[in-house]
């Protein structure tokens, strides 16, 4: 029998705990950087750059291709018990353009000379991230559930995957 169409909705969660970890390693080492002059070698700058570079690789990829995705998949999946549902990787996904969009502006921001855009950016990218990972609340998956009640899905709901929805709300599409 094959596999059920759409995602562990745990696997999503275990990439945010890895991305809530790296972006609040990313507010304590930029934290210095406000009020400095621009680094861009300096190492929150340069942790922002890449898990702004992680966020893309999960927008265009997908979460099923995301590297956090592909371990879960690999090594933590199998050792686990069924789901107690699948859903749709649309939110998900877009969550990670939404992670994207914030932590690019942090460093383009940081590069034009404000010296405290990598603090905010990944600040306000850890609170998403870790909302997700200590409650399973994703916000850039609720804003896309906003989007796609009024029929805009960006492109990524595909056929043969479950309805967006959340269990036990109102929430699906």
């Amino acid at each position: 029998m094959s596999s059920p169409a759409g995602i562990d909705p745990r696997g999503p969660r275990f990439g945010a705990t890895i991305t809530a970890i790296a972006l609040l390693v990313t507010v304590f080492l930029s934290v210095p950087l406000v009020g400095a002059p621009i680094n861009a070698d300096a190492p929150g700058y340069l942790l922002l750059v890449i898990l702004s570079g992680i966020f893309l690789w999960g927008t265009v990829g997908g979460v099923q291709q995301h590297p956090y995705g592909l371990f879960f998949a690999k090594f933590i999946r199998p050792r686990l018990s069924p789901p107690a549902f699948v859903e749709s990787p649309a939110g998900p996904t877009f969550a990670q353009s939404v992670g994207f969009i914030v932590t690019i502006i942090g460093v383009f921001l940081y590069l034009v000379g404000f010296s405290s855009a990598v603090v905010v950016a990944a600040a306000v990218a850890f609170v998403a991230a870790f909302l997700n990972a200590a409650f399973g609340y994703c916000l850039g998956c609720e804003i896309y559930l906003l989007f796609a009640k009024r029929g805009i899905t960006f492109g990524l709901e595909k056929p043969g995957t479950p309805r967006t929805s959340r269990p036990g709300t109102d929430h699906s599409i």
